[in-house]
């Protein structure tokens, strides 16, 4: 059973005791049983022995030495509002990001209309505060209309809200024009995040290029399709001095070229979806169109290199690329099913597999969902620090539960991982002092 409560933004003053607490900050590397005290919506203390004379006037919460550390960020999600609510909105992607322990996230601009403008802007953020249960920072398109011809008014939605710029469902194809984006985001202060794919070689695929592909007689999208927009971008960010971020990185050589990037001094960062590094291609057999999504599930030994690559910090950080999609859409011939998965409530479970496989340890991961998410939006979040905002998760982290596609609180149901068995699971998710979910 679980239960959702709207934030009410004010709770001044309200005192909470979380008490019998495994305290975790990824950042600092605490990792110790204590406590953890919030006043309103901010973190008023923390540690070891807080409450050795008593919790005074404090609401307690007995925490039951499960794990409670910053809430999680996914710095990728579709939340379709504007225009495709019949997919999902605001409230019911909130909700389901709620449910996964993500108290912030970053949304994409492409709807209908695109938020290309302080308007449409405007809209999303006064339709955050009405009906969103967690932090929602929007990017703004990198071009009107994200045709990929003019460049939005960047300085105009930065001063709005705007914490970032991306074309996402597009790729930025022409070289000046981004080159001119860097160069703007450097001087603003924000990232210019890319979905790097060169529809040039792309164009028509629906899944990865390779034998799985050939198998199925369907045109494939290639790894060169992601890599040579990658190796443009790193040298134009070395060129401008910007923040280049890539989205949903997904293959070896796009990994490799990100790891080159670091090493020159390039201020280039990169993201990973649990879906490229918990499946392969092969999730595709038998035309699964739950598995299809852009960029696609690649070969093995690209599933390897992204583990690789989170493990040795060449990928910065855990996103989901949440993309709700109506079951009319999916459930149609592969080469023509819309791309993309829901990821917001399965996050979590599905990034700690990698622990439970000793690929990672506890606190790289929760690292790469929490602080080093939150640096590259450059959002205050993702720490344990006094006066930090007191967005937090409880966290069971032996919590055996089965994904049901049918139980997600996103309006869309597209995962492939129906059935799949998982462990640990957010059980109490906090914003701004305040519990929105609770699992019971």
């Amino acid at each position: 059973m679980t239960q959702f409560t709207k934030p009410t933004r004010t709770n001044h003053g309200k005192k909470i005791a979380y008490t019998n607490a495994r305290l975790i900050d990824p950042e600092s590397g605490l990792d110790q049983v204590g406590g953890l005290m919030t006043v309103g919506n901010a973190i008023a203390d923390f540690g070891a022995s807080i409450f050795n004379e008593g919790t005074g006037d404090a609401e307690i919460i007995d925490c039951g030495g499960k794990v409670l550390c910053p809430g999680l960020l996914d710095i990728q999600v579709h939340f379709r509002e504007p225009g495709q609510e019949y997919k999902e909105t605001i409230e019911t992607g909130s909700k389901a990001a709620a449910a996964g322990g993500v108290t912030t996230v970053a949304t994409m601009p492409n709807t209908k209309p695109v938020v290309d403008d302080i308007t449409v802007l405007a809209f999303l953020q006064k339709r955050a505060i009405e009906t969103g249960y967690v932090n929602i920072r929007p990017y703004a398109a990198i071009t009107k209309g994200q045709k990929g011809i003019e460049l939005t008014e960047m300085a105009t939605l930065v001063e709005a809200g705007a914490c970032g710029f991306t074309d996402d469902g597009l790729p930025v194809m022409n070289a000046q024009i981004m080159r001119q984006a860097l160069t703007i985001g450097k001087s603003l202060g924000v990232p210019i995040a890319q979905h790097a794919e060169d529809h040039n070689l792309s164009c028509g695929g629906c899944m990865n290029e390779g034998w799985v592909a050939t198998k199925l007689g369907l045109k494939g999208i290639p790894n060169v399709s992601e890599a040579v927009i990658v190796a443009r971008d790193i040298l134009l960010a070395e060129l401008t001095g910007a923040h280049y971020h890539v989205l949903h990185i997904s293959t070896k050589e796009a990994v490799d070229l990100v790891r080159w990037g670091k090493a020159r001094g390039v201020n280039v960062t990169a993201e990973v979806a649990p879906h490229h590094f918990i499946l392969n291609d092969e999730a595709v057999i038998d035309y699964r169109t739950f598995s299809k999504m852009n960029p696609p599930l690649r070969a093995e030994s690209d599933r390897l290199a992204l583990i690789q690559g989170l493990a040795d910090g060449t990928i910065d950080a855990i996103a989901t690329d949440h993309a709700p999609h109506d079951t009319e859409s999916k459930r149609v011939p592969m080469d023509v099913a819309s791309f993309g998965i829901v990821g917001l409530e399965t996050m979590l479970s599905l990034s700690l597999n990698l622990v439970q496989q000793g690929h990672l340890s506890l606190r790289d991961a929760l690292a790469a969902m929490t602080y080093k998410a939150a640096d590259i939006i450059h959002a205050e979040a993702g720490r344990l620090r006094k006066g930090a905002p007191a967005d937090l998760v409880l966290i069971d982290l032996d919590k055996k539960w089965t994904i049901h596609n049918e139980s997600l609180h996103s309006k869309s149901k597209n995962s492939p991982f129906d059935g799949l068995e998982v462990t640990g699971q957010a059980l109490r998710t906090i914003v701004g002092g305040e519990t929105v979910f609770l699992s019971k």
